[in-house]
């Protein structure tokens, strides 16, 4: 095995997890001993900045290595016993950053000349430790600062609990084939069949490669509203109370610490800075999104009525009519253009550009340990390199219990380590395409493409990192920059330039019709306000439960709120149950819509040279991809951009017409 080869996979057992986290966490502990028992006169910055991040990268690696099947592996016990470490080694860093001694010495060191003289990433780690220190309550008297560090441990079980359930949820409807007009025989190919009474049905699940595809093609409008609720109930009711608790905690942290919410104490560190802040952005974007969407509503309400002779459009219509109006509207059918989009294609057009773009060259591993059959392993080399300095995986499909949305995964953090080499980053990118069948490969929706270029921007963030010091490597930014880097990239799939060179048929090998993707262009936008409204209330619903005021009732705030999306709201749902982004987005979700603003922006430079411009790349690498976040968001674009940023090319982007 080489360094790349984080642990052999295929062989890994629930013994071996707990052993090698367990290790994980006892080397941290003698490390630390070593820090804490340098006396104060002999700190530097070597033997406690440097000594500490050594040993808290021992336990995220194994957390990265070993917590990490807890999302992809295909075994129960080996999953279980993932999910088990995977919270015991939160709580132990939770544990580790309220230690007293450790604080004390970080501090006895931030007093020295030579702290004083810190420069570059070095002056900002001492400045970030300190902050979270003060963040974390060392300010308060000690039975306030106990009781927070007890809010925090129980968040960590909340968080996995949360999430378990709905990766966990299983649920579906069961429908015979004529249930199943609209949709095409490949799709009905791959669901799985149940015996009925001597009948062959069919069962939907709520996997995003059947649920989405189902709401925008099937016929039968029952039906869809008949997993679309499912859907909107996904976690239980169990995850309310979960989630309720959080949120009680999270209220009683913030108050702890000074701040009047935990939307105010998360957004502190954040680019935005002030809970105000982000208020007023979500706010000044409504007004204008609700003008592009009384268009787009009043378009989707007279297709239902053509179809249907009613105008009453439900949240389960809008993904069936939007579908709707590409065909009859712009001739674009989304299976059918899912012909010209195999995903080996897609992924040789990806890695084509990509490596152009930014100098560099993947190769297979084939020899490089595995989780599963399905995902294979690349190395990352500079394009004239002869040793890779990365690896990233890719585990694209569905099947039980996996991660059931797309996400890119630190395995392992890119740093400069105490002999002067340099730890290469690993990475993986896990999502649920439809699967190849017999004779038939995986074809990709549009929407499914830009999935892929969306999360391989994340992998080459967190591959690409040239940070020192782990603090600040890959996509170890402000988080609501983070989506920036794979925001942009999205831009690249809408490109005619670069489908042209890898767009094809996967039977004829014909490219993709040059009317068939102007037409896809031109639609780009259709029920864009509609959308982005969505979008919005994902965001608002967020934040208003972390800010002040909220009253403690998630589904009744999820009511209320529901109005901005347009559409009535589902009774008897409670949509918040399945929403994972409420643990680790937490307060975080406007991110999404923040950070597009800079992704548009830095993709202008883009659009300037030219989609494909090397140089372009190049800078884009150097200034944005490599430094992760040893520079503040804002810092970062300015730099590449050699201005200020502003919001033009977002607005432009959504379809408003002011922008």
């Amino acid at each position: 095995m080489t360094d790349l080869d984080l642990a052999p996979f295929p062989t890994l057992t629930p013994d071996d997890i707990a052993h090698a986290c367990r290790g994980a966490r006892e080397a941290c502990d003698a490390a630390i001993a070593g820090i804490v028992a340098v006396p104060d006169g002999e700190r530097t910055f070597a033997n406690t900045m440097l000594a500490l991040e050594d040993a808290a990268d021992a336990v995220s690696r194994a957390s990265g290595t070993f917590a990490f099947m807890a999302h992809v592996s295909p075994g129960d016990a080996l999953r279980e016993r993932a999910r088990e470490w995977d919270q015991e080694l939160d709580r132990y860093m939770v544990a580790l950053g309220f230690r007293e001694d450790l604080y004390e010495a970080v501090r006895a060191f931030a007093a020295t000349p030579e702290a004083a003289a810190l420069t570059g990433e070095d002056a900002r780690l001492l400045e970030r430790e300190l902050r979270d220190y003060r963040r974390m309550g060392f300010e308060l008297p000690a039975e306030e600062r106990m009781r927070v560090r007890d809010i925090f441990d129980r968040l960590v079980g909340l968080d996995v609990e949360f999430r378990n359930a709905i990766a966990d949820w299983d649920d579906g409807i069961v429908v015979a084939r004529g249930d199943l007009a609209g949709l095409p025989e490949a799709y009905i190919q791959g669901l799985r069949t149940v015996a009925d009474g001597g009948e062959t049905k069919y069962r939907v699940s709520l996997d995003y490669p059947e649920l989405f595809p189902f709401l925008s093609n099937a016929e039968n409008e029952g039906l869809r509203r008949e997993l679309f609720l499912k859907d909107q109930r996904k976690g239980g009711e169990a995850n309310i109370g979960r989630l309720e608790e959080a949120l009680r905690l999270r209220a009683e942290a913030a108050g702890l610490l000074g701040y009047d919410s935990w939307a105010a104490y998360v957004v502190e560190d954040r680019m935005a800075k002030e809970r105000g802040t982000v208020d007023a952005f979500l706010a000044g974007l409504k007004p204008r999104l609700d003008g592009k969407a009384g268009h787009d509503f009043a378009a989707l309400a007279e297709a239902k009525r053509e179809h249907t002779g009613s105008a009453e459009l439900r949240q389960w219509d809008w993904r069936f009519y939007h579908n709707r109006q590409m065909r009859t509207l712009y001739a674009v059918d989304e299976f059918d253009v899912a012909q010209y989009f195999p995903l080996e294609a897609c992924l040789d057009g990806l890695f084509s550009v990509t490596q152009a773009m930014f100098g560099l060259r993947y190769e297979e591993a084939p020899g490089a340990p595995r989780w599963h059959p399905d995902v294979h392993a690349f190395d990352v080399f500079d394009a004239d390199g002869t040793e890779p300095f990365a690896r990233f995986y890719m585990d694209l499909f569905p099947r039980a219990n996996k991660y059931s949305h797309a996400a890119a995964f630190t395995l392992r953090r890119g740093r400069r380590l105490g002999d002067g080499s340099y730890q290469r980053p690993v990475s993986a990118i896990v999502a649920n395409f439809t699967k190849p069948g017999a004779g038939s490969p995986s074809l990709l929706r549009h929407s499914e493409v830009v999935t892929l270029f969306h999360e391989f921007g994340h992998i080459l963030h967190q591959t690409l990192t040239r940070a020192e010091r782990a603090r600040f490597s890959g996509t170890s930014t402000e988080r609501d920059f983070v989506e920036a880097p794979s925001q942009m990239l999205e831009h690249w799939c809408w490109e005619p330039e670069v489908l042209a060179g890898f767009a094809r048929h996967h039977a004829t090998g014909e490219p993709l019709p040059k009317p068939l993707l102007e037409a896809m262009v031109a639609a780009k936008n259709l029920d864009s306000g509609v959308f982005y409204l969505r979008q919005l209330y994902f965001a608002m619903l967020d934040f208003a439960y972390h800010s002040p005021g909220f009253d403690g009732d998630s589904t009744d705030t999820a009511r209320r709120l529901h109005a901005v999306t347009g559409f009535p709201f589902p009774e008897g749902t409670h949509f918040q149950s399945g929403f994972g982004h409420l643990f680790g987005y937490d307060a975080g979700y406007y991110g999404y819509l923040w950070s597009h603003v800079f992704g548009d922006d830095m993709y202008t430079r883009f659009e300037a040279a030219g989609p494909l411009d090397r140089a372009t790349g190049k800078a884009y690498r150097e200034a944005i991809l490599e430094r992760g976040g040893t520079m503040d968001g804002d810092a970062l674009v300015r730099g590449f951009l050699g201005r200020e940023p502003n919001n033009a090319a977002f607005l432009r982007g959504l379809g408003l017409d002011d922008a």
